[in-house]
Order: C-alpha cells, then sequence, then structure tokens
C-alpha cells in the first residue's frame, strides 16, 4: 500500500463529512432564511436561499400580536423548575451508591425497572392523581412528573462509585455530616455528571410536547412547543411566522449544543456508558 492511500482515505472520509454537515445543516439555514423573508417571498419559485429583503417582521408579529411570549415565559418556568430535580436525583443516586440499608439491591433494581415501562403508560394515572392534587393545568404539574428519573438517577450512582469511601470517611472523621459531606465534598467534585444532567435537564424539559399538552387546558399556561403546533393551524399558509416560532424554539438548544457538547460526551465517558 503506498504513504498516499491513507491520507486519500482521510481525504474521502473528511469529503463525505462535509457533505453530510452541509445537507443536515440546509433544513435549518432555511428555516432562519425563510423566518427573515417578506411573506410575498418566501414561496418564490425559484427559491432564495438568502432573502433578499431582509426583516424581523414576522418575529415582531410573533411577540406582539400573537402570545409566544407567553409561551417563552412559560417553558423558562418550566426549565428553572426542573432544576430542582438536579438536587433530588443527586441524592438519590449518592444514597445507592455510597449507603448500605435493608432492600437497597431489589429497590434499586425496581427502580432500573422502571426504565422500560414507557412514558405514555403512566400519563394516565399521573394526570389522575395531579388531577386530584388539583394541580392540573398549573407549571407545577407540567414539572413535577419529571423532576425524577429512573435514567439519571443511574447516571448519577454509576458515577458516585468512583468516588473514593476514603475521602467520605476523612470527612466524617473531621466531624461532618451527612448533609454536609453531600453538599461541601461530593457535589464541587461532581462537575462532570452535572454538567450533563443539567443540559439533559434544559433539553427535556424544553422539546417537552405531550405532557404540557394534555395538563394545560388554558393557552396562557401553554409552552414554547405546545405553543408552536397552535400556531402551525392558524398559521398554517403564513410560513415566514412558522419558521420564526420555529427558529425560537430551536436556537437554544442549538446553542446549549455547540457550546457544551464535550460536558456531554465526558459526562457520559465518566459514569460508565460507552
Amino acid at each position: 500500500m503506498s504513504s498516499t492511500s491513507p491520507r486519500l482515505l482521510r481525504a474521502g472520509i473528511a469529503a463525505l463529512l462535509g457533505i453530510g454537515a452541509v445537507l443536515v445543516s440546509v433544513p435549518f439555514i432555511w428555516m432562519i432564511s425563510g423566518s427573515l423573508k417578506p411573506e410575498s417571498e418566501v414561496l418564490d419559485i425559484p427559491p432564495t436561499l438568502w432573502p433578499r429583503e431582509l426583516t424581523w417582521d414576522n418575529y415582531v408579529q410573533l411577540f406582539t400580536q400573537l402570545d409566544f411570549g407567553v409561551y417563552l415565559g412559560n417553558s423558562l418556568m418550566v426549565v428553572v423548575l426542573s432544576f430542582v430535580g438536579l438536587l433530588l436525583r443527586a441524592m438519590t443516586g449518592y444514597g445507592f451508591a455510597k449507603f448500605r440499608f435493608p432492600g437497597k439491591g431489589p429497590l434499586y433494581g425496581v427502580v432500573l425497572a422502571t426504565m422500560m415501562i414507557p412514558d405514555q403508560v403512566t400519563m394516565i394515572p399521573t394526570y389522575l392523581i395531579l388531577n386530584q392534587l388539583g394541580l392540573t393545568n398549573t407549571i407545577p404539574g407540567i414539572v413535577l412528573p419529571g423532576l425524577v428519573s429512573a435514567f439519571n438517577v443511574f447516571l448519577f450512582r454509576q458515577f458516585f462509585t468512583t468516588i473514593p469511601d476514603e475521602m467520605l470517611e476523612a470527612a466524617r472523621l473531621d466531624g461532618a455530616g451527612e448533609l454536609r459531606i453531600f453538599l461541601q465534598v461530593v457535589l464541587p467534585v461532581s462537575g462532570p455528571i452535572l454538567a450533563i444532567q443539567a443540559i439533559l435537564t434544559f433539553i427535556a424539559s424544553w422539546n417537552s410536547f405531550l405532557w404540557p399538552l394534555i395538563v394545560a387546558t388554558d393557552q396562557d399556561r401553554y409552552t414554547l412547543p405546545v405553543g408552536l403546533a397552535l400556531l402551525e393551524g392558524q398559521y398554517s399558509s403564513n410560513y415566514g411566522v412558522l419558521m420564526a416560532g420555529a427558529a425560537v424554539m430551536v436556537l437554544p438548544v442549538l446553542v446549549v449544543f455547540v457550546f457544551c457538547q464535550r460536558y456531554v460526551v465526558r459526562g457520559f465517558m465518566m459514569s460508565g456508558l460507552k
């Protein structure tokens, strides 16, 4: 084999990856471009990749004439409240990783077994429970079912098993209580898993559609995905406004992924997942 073969292979792979990246990016670029076009230009034949007449009217209409500002505020509240679950998941994972108590093994097995149950199966009983508590059509009712999940507990537990027991014993010998050990010893060294959990929590709560659609009955409780679906029904012919709404929905997730993807990879690797 000649010395140029590996270089040609790498060049071919790079070219294929570049082509794939372009093809994947075209719909997103088209969405951003369409959101900045006037309505008369969105459906032009032949189409234009970049608007001939740049306008922000679609975004202005989105937040002044529609309720997209309300939907955005609801989604932000859901995201903020969902971060409370980070502490609950961390405490649960820490308990399974570092404490010994009767029934620990079977209980952890039950937690893992719930990962095999589709979320759609538990939606009806969860809705009935929240209805009895008077939490339907409320932001807490949207947030509560997702505060703790078996997968997130599993990730925390896998990470906390890598923390040396000697470090915790040294803290106990110094007189630190269990809560202080967790807050001042365990959490400060848990940056990678906290980062990945924060990213996954943000993406899941920001993109959640089905559960908010079920729980929220008033439009002033709709989140962005539900509001975007409502917008698609009301403005099915105004593609510029639809693309502006989709851009508002997608851009935060894209920004978070671009700047935090290395934390996602590192967190999965340190949690024992390949």
